[in-house]
């Protein structure tokens, strides 16, 4: 049962990506907040740092995709994970070169178009998910079963998922392997910002929410910048005017430059089960220690 380090802005640089593949999981670099160029030196520090196999995580609404691609295929990159835009754009390229391309979707109408796209494999993001997320409000618990049953292609699980309990969970509802973002996201190795990471441990249950929805649903910790949100969305607010309270820069000023009130600060619901900070390779160790415990313990109870 594989697990894979989502592709998360501001968390997953090279530090992050080259620990959890080095200690047996699945690396990925979140090209999201990445120029071109950062991208391409995040890429070789990687190499140089493990020789286990990573790949990166690609928004393919990114403004800067050709260039990304072209350097994803420079370097020799053999796994991609695309997000946020239509698959069938850049799959068939990404294939001919020999690339395996996983795609991230949140709901079953999405997971049928990549598969009809080519793709390799699906993540199912269910709605408990950190950062960009579904409209449809469907949890893990729903939406892995749903898309199980009409794909063909094998199916990775992500939202809520940080421990091995909920990893054989994933893998009774029919999952073939797991994404985990929001406990690595406060990693060690995470290039997320110190107060950023502090923010994460202090939340308690309800302290995240899914807004934005008339632009790009995104799961939030609620702070200053949510309250203004949420009160221009209740006065109705039109999309512009959205955007322009949006402005720039945001998750790179609360994720990687620490500022806990104007910043939007991403993360999953499961965050309020995380207490510590550990390095990428004890927290791959605990989920797959206690899924093999639990599952042992499972099968015993059944013989």
């Amino acid at each position: 049962m594989p697990i894979v380090q989502a592709g998360m802005v501001w968390c997953s640089g090279w530090r992050l990506a080259a620990a959890v593949s080095n200690a047996g999981g699945l690396g990925l670099i979140g090209s999201g907040s990445m120029y071109p160029a950062v991208l391409q030196e995040h890429i070789q520090k990687c190499k140089a740092a493990t020789d286990k196999s990573f790949g990166v995580n690609v928004p393919l609404l990114y403004p800067d995709i050709d260039a990304i691609m072209k350097i994803i295929i420079a370097e020799g990159i053999k796994i991609v994970f695309t997000s946020a835009g239509n698959p069938a754009a850049w799959t068939a390229h990404l294939k001919d070169k020999g690339i395996i391309v996983v795609h991230v979707v949140s709901s079953l109408k999405f997971a049928l178009k990549a598969q009809q796209a080519g793709v390799d494999a699906v993540v199912a993001e269910g709605f408990e998910a950190g950062g960009h997320n579904g409209r449809e409000e469907t949890t893990s618990l729903v939406l892995i079963p749903l898309i199980k049953e009409k794909l063909t292609i094998p199916l990775i699980a992500a939202g809520g998922i940080a421990s091995g309990r909920a990893m054989l969970a994933a893998e009774v509802l029919g999952a073939d392997g797991v994404q985990v973002g929001s406990r690595f996201a406060v990693a060690a190795e995470s290039s997320a910002h110190d107060n950023f990471k502090e923010k994460v441990l202090q939340s308690a249950e309800g302290d995240t929410v899914l807004t934005l929805k008339q632009l790009t649903p995104v799961r939030l910790i609620k702070n200053q910048f949510y309250d203004s949100v949420n009160q221009a969305e209740m006065k109705g607010a039109s999309k512009d005017e959205l955007i322009k309270l949006l402005g720039k820069r945001r998750s790179r000023i609360g994720i990687f430059e620490g500022n806990l009130e104007e910043g939007e600060l991403e993360i999953g619901q499961v965050a309020a089960t995380l207490n510590k900070i550990q390095p990428a390779a004890v927290i791959l160790r605990e989920i797959w220690d206690e899924y093999n415990s639990l599952k042992k313990a499972l099968c015993h109870g059944v013989s």
